[in-house]
């Protein structure tokens, strides 16, 4: 029998190519990325994972990142046992990760933060579309607030802001601005937040409450919006009212929507907010 067919003399190398291996994609980091489908039972995993993690180690690779769907769940403790943790998880599927050198790990950490807008909507009489929640920290309290609601993933901030108002209150209404933003930390689920305080304009004026999350809405004078006994306890709500004002007095400026195109794919990205008056009076200088 010859050396190259006995498994008691063959290299790790010779056995890892005996071996089936997962499928893997590089990443742009050094790492490679894996997208389990493949329906198989532990014992058959372990083997073809420990193959991999060699044959990519011996090809210098860093940070492995596994996507296991979740009819594949019953893989999660094989991969946790063999020094994977959890990055993140999604409705149907959860991401682990792993990291081959002996160096300090340089994956990054999950999304820190979410991303919420605040819509200001006034009318030409200075009304300000209000609403009282069902839910939430206003629950119960008689306070009128505008509509609010978290940007879901891949949507724009301005095209969140129209969509929560339509939601709410079925009132159409056009962006204008991003008026100021704040960050906070420990938020929900100990993440980051990110608030956007937008200022739109309605293309319509009748009002269907949705019933599920809204208790009632309607249009409210601005000095009387304003005027609520709850805002005295509310700096960011006093900040937002003195924001207004000063805007309609013409001494403020908002950030408004420019699309912005990838360098690497040549396709609208994204917007980049700007004070766009200002820059026309720079140019203009």
């Amino acid at each position: 029998m010859s050396a190259s067919t006995n498994p008691s003399i063959m290299t790790a190398e010779d056995q890892v190519q005996q071996i089936k291996l997962l499928t893997s994609t590089d990443d742009d980091h050094g790492g490679v990325i894996v997208e389990m489908d493949e329906p198989m039972d532990s014992t058959t995993f372990i083997s073809i994972l420990r193959a991999s993690i060699s044959h990519w180690k011996q090809l210098g690779k860093k940070g492995v990142w596994i996507k296991l769907p979740i009819h594949l769940a019953s893989l999660v403790e094989t991969l946790v046992k063999e020094g994977f943790w959890y990055h993140h998880a999604e409705p149907k599927y959860l991401m682990l990760v792993y990291w081959i050198p002996d160096t300090a790990n340089t994956i990054p950490a999950n999304a820190t933060h979410r991303v919420g807008v605040g819509a200001l909507v006034v009318n030409g009489k200075r009304e300000v579309l209000v609403v009282q929640e069902k839910s939430g920290h206003f629950q119960g309290t008689g306070a009128w607030k505008f509509p609010t609601g978290v940007v879901d993933q891949g949507e724009d901030i301005c095209v969140a802001a129209v969509r929560e108002v339509k939601e709410e209150t079925g009132v159409d209404s056009e962006f204008v601005e991003v008026l100021a933003f704040r960050q906070s930390h420990m938020s929900f689920f100990d993440k980051s937040d990110l608030f956007f305080v937008c200022l739109l304009r309605p293309l319509s004026f009748d009002i269907q409450v949705q019933e599920v999350e809204i208790e009632a809405a309607q249009w409210m004078p601005f000095d009387e919006y304003a005027a609520q006994p709850f805002m005295e306890k509310y700096e960011l709500l006093r900040y937002i009212s003195d924001i207004y004002l000063t805007k309609i007095d013409g001494q403020y400026s908002g950030f408004t929507p420019v699309p912005t195109t990838s360098n690497f794919t040549k396709q609208t990205s994204g917007y980049l907010y700007l004070n766009a008056g200002g820059l026309k009076r720079c140019h203009s200088l």
